[in-house]
């Protein structure tokens, strides 16, 4: 099947291959020129601008949009329903908020243009093990490109699906987001416990190696972090600040609207701010209260 895509960051580029490798001919476009024309060695067809992508595929067209959440896919949404033609599917697969979905495809579809949404899970490591696809839009439009994400899942009958309308996918896609911060500030407590146990000496990297083989918590996640371990013991060589890329925050959003306890993943987002933070004001505070209510020594800050 022909697609266009648009963004070759390290994620789009991967899926770009991995396409070209199951026999779909990828007309591409980047800002960055030599982004594109590293795709044309691995196959891909080379386009300058939105207009020439669009140009140089047969209608009826589809185009993946692989860019940044927010203004960037907003502009690029848009500047291509000018140039597109009833009966074309743009497909968004950024992390995109999943109302802005329900509001670009509404746009989209009083032009004629289907909208899917395909919350996109799998990293750098999709090249390799494929991507786990959620869409959302409307079934004719899914049925017609289902052959890429066939292409793209792990196996043409796994990893993918239509789960429901304009903004399911992303939807989706954000809880299981959010749910991976959860994942993820369990497994970094557990470490920093089996660690803190000076008198075991305990070796993180044999432990995580033990728990990849029939325990109950053996995970994707697990593997990655034996391989951290393998890499840097200590993890000496990483700083213990860590973003967010915004989906745990509309997942919080959303619990608070739904009023459903999400009390793991709440928590885990707001571990990600306090590691931002170094000698926070509220430890401080926290410091003072107990030297004033009970004469508790404190240090003194180096400032």
């Amino acid at each position: 099947m022909d697609l266009g895509m648009i963004g070759l960051g390290r994620m789009g580029g991967n899926m770009t291959h991995r396409l070209l490798r199951g026999g779909h001919r990828i007309v591409v476009f980047d800002p960055r020129a030599e982004a594109v024309a590293e795709a044309e060695k691995d196959g891909a067809d080379p386009s300058d601008s939105l207009e020439n992508l669009v140009q140089r595929l047969d209608p009826p067209r589809a185009i993946w949009v692989m860019v940044p959440s927010g203004a960037i896919t907003e502009s690029t949404v848009f500047s291509l329903a000018e140039i597109l033609a009833p009966g074309d599917i743009v497909i968004d697969g950024g992390n995109s908020n999943y109302r802005e979905s329900i509001r670009r495809a509404a746009a989209l579809s009083e032009r004629g243009i289907e909208m899917l949404d395909a919350g996109t899970s799998g990293g750098i490591w999709g090249l390799t093990e494929g991507y786990s696809l959620m869409v959302g839009g409307t079934a004719s439009a899914y049925e017609r490109v289902e052959p890429v994400f066939a292409t793209l899942a792990p196996a043409p009958e796994k990893g993918h699906g239509h789960v429901g309308p304009s903004g399911a996918g992303h939807f989706v896609k954000m809880i299981h987001n959010g749910i991976e911060y959860g994942l993820m500030q369990a497994f970094a407590e557990g470490f920093e416990l089996l660690k803190a146990k000076d008198e075991f000496a305990l070796d993180l990297k044999q432990i995580g190696e033990i728990w990849q083989h029939g325990s109950v918590v053996r995970a994707w996640l697990l593997d990655l972090a034996v391989e951290a371990l393998d890499k840097d013991p200590d993890l000496s060589a990483i700083q213990g600040y860590v973003t967010d890329s915004g989906e745990g925050r509309w997942t919080v959003q959303e619990a608070i609207d739904l009023e459903v306890p999400a009390d793991v993943i709440t928590a885990s987002l707001f571990r990600r701010f306090r590691s931002r933070q170094d000698d926070s004001f509220s430890d401080r505070m926290l410091a003072a209260l107990r030297q004033e209510f009970g004469g508790h020594p404190v240090k003194s800050s180096s400032k």
